[in-house]
């Protein structure tokens, strides 16, 4: 299974669009941040246009999204993981929108209990899936993911707790735009594929069967 992981549209997606003329994958996840403060219908538009390359697409909300996001993503033709999860083949997927607080008091920011108690129910229910996606806006917190150019830290506390409890395959994130980049918690591997309204993705490569094959990741430009 090839899929195509992005984050931070902020509206733009030339991008995804150029590359789904002359390239197939499977599945595309996205992690957030699909719209730069809404409007809410534009991301159904956005959606919509996605998904009519006939291919699924998962998405959550990003903080930069409005709040009444998750019902426009319900609207449109992609599947909302928001604090959700399902199974493809042997492969569990689930996620978790919005951020943990910022300076800049964005429209869909979570308190760390709650982005605690939700995603990790989310991700507990599909914990026995051999390969288990954990689709977050938020990076983990500490991690190459969520640093700053000052060096400072700033992603989700609770979000590497669940990590560290857990142990998800892959954790596909964003949000912090300057942190592009991969970095491991345990076992599991952090991508933070960068903003794709400036062209960034990453492209995941599952096996069919779950043998001595290893899934491949990696950061590409589209």
């Amino acid at each position: 299974m090839r899929i195509l992981a992005v984050s931070d549209l902020h509206g733009n997606i030339k991008p995804i669009i150029t590359y789904l003329k002359d390239k197939k994958v499977d599945m595309i996840i996205i992690a957030g941040d699909i719209t730069h403060f809404g409007p809410a219908e534009l991301a159904e538009d956005i959606l919509n246009e996605i998904s009519s390359f006939q291919v699924p697409v998962l998405a959550i909300p990003g903080n930069c999204d409005p709040e009444s996001l998750h019902i426009n993503i319900d609207n449109s033709n992609a599947i909302n993981l928001h604090a959700r999860n399902m199974v493809v083949k042997n492969i569990g997927v689930c996620g978790f929108g919005g951020s943990n607080p910022t300076p800049f008091d964005t429209p869909l920011e979570f308190e760390e209990v709650q982005i605690y108690d939700e995603a990790k129910k989310a991700l507990e229910g599909i914990k026995e899936q051999e390969i288990t996606l954990f689709i977050t806006h938020a990076p983990p917190y500490g991690t190459k993911t969520d640093q700053l150019p000052s060096g400072e830290h700033v992603g989700s506390k609770s979000l590497r707790k669940i990590i560290e409890e857990l142990q998800p395959t892959l954790n596909i994130c964003g949000h912090i735009h300057e942190a592009s980049g991969t970095d491991k918690i345990g076992k599991t591997q952090i991508i933070n594929p960068g903003e794709l309204s400036k062209g960034h993705a990453c492209l995941i490569k599952i096996p069919d069967s779950h043998g001595d094959e290893k899934i491949e990741t990696g950061i590409i430009k589209l």
